[in-house]
């Protein structure tokens, strides 16, 4: 796979991820900072290391695959697997500019 198309797949991943919302807070995911790194293979298999707001999240179970499935409907992407992390754990400070600005830390 070539560079452009790549950008172009990693591109619509982050569009649809910024499309889910953490239940808690009224923000994206992508924005609050809980993705830490999209990887896509040359056969377009797309790998999402992510993290929750706390281990003890209320969508601990649900988020994860709502992810799976939703970049797995991304055009061109051939699988999607998600892998959950606590390292290193989130905080306030991963928030983008955007998300600090729509919740008044700005």
């Amino acid at each position: 796979m070539n560079a452009e198309k790549r950008a172009e797949i990693e591109k619509n991943v982050i569009t649809v991820l910024r499309t889910i919302y953490d239940p808690e807070i009224p923000v994206n995911i992508y924005e609050l900072g809980l993705i830490y790194e999209i990887s896509i293979s040359d056969e377009a298999d797309v790998k999402v290391l992510m993290t929750l707001t706390s281990p003890n999240c209320p969508v601990a179970e649900s988020l994860p695959q709502e992810v799976k499935e939703t970049v797995g409907k991304v055009k061109n992407v051939r699988s999607s697997e998600i892998e959950l992390t606590f390292e290193p754990p989130w905080d306030q400070e991963m928030l983008t500019d955007e998300a600090k600005l729509e919740l008044g830390f700005l």
